[in-house]
């Protein structure tokens, strides 16, 4: 049995306010763990915004039986949160499970760059509350006849698929910030890319997404 030891009960209740906003928009959703002395990363996908989230959590230790270096394995995001004792800030590590697609491209470690014309976090939000207003009015314009699932995908790409500000970063990326917790009120918000990633960070979290999607494989394989 793997035992995480969360630097506090602060960083248990993140970690499973995190799972819980993912497993909101997919109930089977996996994440992929890796870890290396005290600093753990979580990494997820939730399917409606083609995006992968990223949640570091502090450890106040590294692992119980035999996991004395390093920590990577794909789990459940249900039984990891199941796991999560935040009175006791702990975590017992779930047994792994055959990881989606994703889990197997992860965004480079280093190389990141700074990349400007990232609007501040009002701007943003007020970006993002435009645009599930545009979408809600445009689809609600639609007869019964034409509010299939092609037209409402086609309505929902032309929006989210939009640069925010003078960058590359799509506001679906935004959106999911704001969905999982990490476009707060206060603190300071940076854009980065390496290679075809570009990456949204917060300090509660980071949102990573391709310049030309999510879908292909042309990149390398994290392992």
């Amino acid at each position: 049995m793997t035992v995480l030891h969360l630097a506090d009960e602060g960083e248990a209740a993140d970690l499973a306010a995190f799972l819980s906003r993912l497993l909101h928009y997919d109930r089977s959703a996996a994440v992929r763990l890796q870890a290396a002395g005290t600093a753990l990363a979580v990494f997820g996908r939730p399917p409606s915004f083609e995006v992968l989230a990223i949640r570091t959590a502090r450890l106040a230790k590294p692992y119980e039986n035999g996991l004395d270096v390093t920590l990577d394995v794909t789990v459940s995001a249900g039984e990891l949160l199941e796991a999560v004792d935040e009175s006791a800030a702990t975590a017992v590590v779930p047994g792994a499970v055959t990881g989606p697609p994703w889990a197997g491209v992860l965004p480079p470690r280093g190389g990141w760059r700074p990349e400007p014309g990232l609007p501040g976090p009002d701007a943003l939000r007020a970006m993002v509350g435009a645009a599930v207003a545009e979408f809600r009015a445009r689809t609600e314009e639609l007869g019964p006849e034409g509010r299939t699932r092609a037209e409402l995908d086609r309505i929902g790409r032309d929006i989210w698929s939009r640069a925010v500000g003078d960058t590359h970063l799509p506001v679906r990326a935004v959106h999911a910030a704001q969905s999982l917790g990490f476009l707060r009120a206060a603190g300071e918000l940076a854009l980065f890319s390496s290679g075809v990633w570009l990456r949204l960070r917060t300090p509660y979290g980071s949102i990573a997404v391709r310049r030309a999607g999510l879908g292909g494989l042309d990149v390398s394989v994290s392992r």
